[in-house]
C-alpha cells in the first residue's frame, strides 16, 4: 500500500500560515514540509515551484474571501438586509482561519505593499467586496452617497478593527462591533 498523499489544499493552507507568521519570504517549501510532517518531495507533485504555489495560494484566498462568501450569502435567499446579516456572520466567524482569517487579509495586504501584482490582486477582491456591498445596501438605501459610507465603514471596521487597542468606554468590543452592524443595517 501507498503513502498518502498530502492534500494540496493543506500545502494551500501551510503557505497562507506562514505568510500569516512572516510574510512571503517565510513561505519556503522545505519548512512547510516540515511544519506538514512530510518530504519536499510531495510538494512537486502539484507545483511546478514556489511561484507557482504563491500564485496558487492568492487564487485560493481571492475565491474564498470573494466568491465564496458571495455565493454563501446567495445561497440563503432573502432580502437585501437578510444578505447582510448573513455577510456580517460570515465574516465575523472567520477571524482566524488560514484563507478567510482577517490575520491572513493583513499579510496579503502587507505583501500587497512590496508587489505590484499582489496590489492589483488585493484591489481587485476589494472591488469585488465593495460592489457587492454596494449592491446590497443599494437595495434599501436610495441616497449614493449613504451607500458608500455604509460600504467603506463595513470593509473598514472588518479590517481595521483589529489594530484598534483603544477602550469602548462602558461597551465591550463586542458590544460595539454590534452596534455597527444595526447601524449599518438601519
Amino acid at each position: 500500500m501507498g503513502a498518502t498523499r498530502t492534500p494540496r489544499g493543506k500545502w494551500i493552507e501551510e503557505g497562507l500560515r506562514a505568510l500569516v507568521a512572516g510574510g512571503p519570504e517565510a513561505v519556503r517549501i522545505e519548512a512547510l514540509a516540515q511544519a506538514l510532517g512530510v518530504t519536499k518531495g510531495g510538494f512537486y507533485g502539484y507545483f511546478r515551484n514556489r511561484d507557482a504555489l504563491l500564485t496558487e495560494m492568492l487564487d485560493t484566498w481571492e475565491y474564498e474571501v470573494a466568491e465564496s462568501v458571495i455565493e454563501q450569502v446567495e445561497s440563503g435567499g432573502g432580502d437585501a438586509r437578510a444578505k447582510l446579516e448573513r455577510l456580517f456572520a460570515i465574516a465575523s466567524a472567520a477571524t482566524d482561519g488560514p484563507v478567510r482569517g482577517v490575520t491572513a487579509d493583513l499579510a496579503i495586504r502587507d505583501w500587497a505593499r512590496r508587489d505590484a501584482a499582489v496590489a492589483e490582486r488585493l484591489r481587485r477582491v476589494d472591488n469585488r467586496r465593495m460592489d457587492y456591498l454596494r449592491s446590497l445596501f443599494s437595495a434599501f438605501c436610495p441616497d449614493e452617497d449613504e451607500v458608500e459610507v455604509r460600504c467603506l465603514l463595513a470593509v473598514s471596521v472588518r479590517i481595521g478593527h483589529h489594530f484598534n487597542a483603544a477602550d469602548n468606554g462602558k461597551r465591550s468590543r463586542a458590544e460595539v462591533m454590534e452596534l455597527i452592524r444595526q447601524r449599518l443595517l438601519a
